[in-house]
């Protein structure tokens, strides 16, 4: 059985649900730079850094929550694979 991961899953169900993947060549050159315009004038220079820290560590968090989940997973697979059936 193959293993897949969450986002080729999600990719999987798009694909056959005929929808197109939200942001895959939605935003331009333009408006990405408008919207960090907008961002910098919103929050200012001071401001972006923290929030960038903010960011990064909420994504090493959720990627380390990822990680702990398939670990978990693939232990319990092995597990029930290892155990003798009676």
């Amino acid at each position: 059985m193959q293993s897949l991961t969450i986002f080729e899953l999600q990719f999987f169900i798009m694909l056959q649900l005929n929808l197109k993947p939200v942001l895959l060549g939605m935003l331009g050159t333009q408006e990405i730079i408008i919207i960090l315009i907008i961002v910098l004038l919103l929050f200012g220079g001071r401001k972006i850094p923290e929030l960038m820290r903010g960011l990064g560590k909420g994504i090493r968090e959720f990627n380390d929550a990822k990680s702990n989940v398939t670990k978990e997973i693939e232990e319990g697979l092995k597990e029930k694979e290892n155990k003798p059936t009676s």
